[in-house]
């Protein structure tokens, strides 16, 4: 018997984490304009889970009903989209973005894509912004992050009590 997969997840401010034993279903690239408008972007990536495997592990999302049948799941504090909820199927669909480990899921599918960008075969052909001449602005960054690290944490922030 094979030990099944961990997966773990959160927001950028590390207030609501969660986890999933087992591999996600179905990931895919929403194009639909609720997810357009819901991520701030240009498409969702999302992925089901089974719920038995799903677990909020710090915090609790906020909850925003998109629709009578659908609520969106996020972070109150740095607001960032967490989940794609039906409250009454087997699973919830996991904003892919937020997995600790984006590059191990893969979508295999797009979805709506009648609200794609009609220029996104685009780009591949844009030219790529040089690398700066000197990196004092990404190390500024980086000496003042306060993005929750991509795994988890006894406590956040560091020093923080539970």
């Amino acid at each position: 018997m094979t030990k099944a997969a961990v997966l773990s997840g959160g927001c950028q401010c590390g207030a609501v984490r969660y986890r999933v034993v087992g591999e996600l279903g179905y990931p895919h690239l929403c194009h639909c304009r609720m997810c357009q408008k819901a991520a701030g972007n240009y498409f969702m990536p999302l992925a089901s889970a089974q719920r038995r495997d799903f677990a909020v592990t710090r915090g609790e999302p906020k909850w925003f009903h998109s629709s009578d049948i659908v609520r969106r799941g996020f972070c109150a504090d740095c607001g960032t989209p967490l989940f794609f909820d039906t409250p009454d199927a087997d699973g919830i669909n996991i904003v892919l973005g937020s997995l600790d480990n984006p590059d191990t899921v893969k979508p295999v599918m797009q979805s709506n894509t009648g609200r794609r960008m009609s220029w996104f075969h685009e780009l591949a052909a844009l030219p790529i912004e040089p690398e700066p001449e000197t990196p004092d602005r990404e190390n500024a960054i980086a000496a003042s992050n306060h993005q929750h690290p991509d795994h988890d944490t006894a406590h956040w922030p560091t020093g923080a009590s539970a």
